[in-house]
């Protein structure tokens, strides 16, 4: 019964978080004057409008696994809508992995809450402290290795897109003559060699969700909770 429990937080979490982060896309573009998103029907945070078959799959497997990476279907956008091109694309290509560290970030407090509260261990799986312990718990691992996976340069990942605004145009541009290579390739390393990656998200993630923690552990401490 704990197995597929832990199965239904997997997909909670995946659906939350992947909608949320392609939301996050379309509303940051949405609001620089883009509409392409919105008459895509991709200003929504309806999961079925979002997931990738490949990249949610790729996500469960991993998450499994204890890595937590993927992808959702990439919200189309128009940079020419945009007063700055560059400044733009950047902001809506950040706009997802900064929107998965918020959501980690708000699932930090109920995790500590909770965790200082009880006995994890000694609790039984059908606690509802235990339930919310866990799923929380799920929430900030997957979103901040969710948001570091998505920030690595390589197409199509959103760390990608945000090169267009920090190199020059011509750099930039025979980069990505060769980003559907990259992007196999990329892919054969992350299932040749999934320690690599792992390695990578875990140098990252462990010292942001130590942030994380820290600061929420001061905002309790203001109230006086924990």
């Amino acid at each position: 019964m704990h197995n597929v429990m832990q199965y239904v937080y997997i997909i909670i979490v995946l659906l939350l978080s992947l909608s949320f982060h392609e939301f996050s896309h379309a509303f940051i573009s949405y609001k620089l004057g883009d509409p392409t998103a919105r008459d895509h029907g991709r200003l929504t945070l309806n999961p079925i409008k979002h997931l990738d078959p490949l990249g949610t799959i790729m996500m469960v497997a991993s998450m499994i696994g204890g890595a937590g990476i993927g992808w959702a279907k990439p919200v189309p956008i128009n940079p020419t809508y945009y007063k700055n091109k560059k400044a733009g694309t950047m902001l809506v290509s950040i706009a997802g992995p900064v929107s998965n560290l918020l959501l980690s970030f708000v699932f930090v407090f109920p995790l500590l809450y909770i965790g200082s509260r009880f006995d994890i261990n000694a609790l039984d799986s059908s606690d509802l402290n235990l339930m919310i312990f866990s799923i929380s718990r799920m929430f900030v691992l997957t979103n901040i290795n969710l948001a570091v996976f998505n920030l690595l340069p390589v197409p199509p990942l959103d760390g990608s897109k945000i090169l267009s605004g920090i190199l020059p145009s011509r750099q930039y541009y025979q980069f990505m003559r060769y980003e559907n290579y990259i992007g196999i390739v990329f892919i054969l390393v992350i299932f040749m060699f999934p320690g690599i990656l792992r390695g990578v998200l875990y140098a990252v993630a462990n010292p942001v969700s130590s942030v994380m923690i820290k600061i929420a552990v001061w905002i309790f401490g203001l109230f006086g909770v924990i």
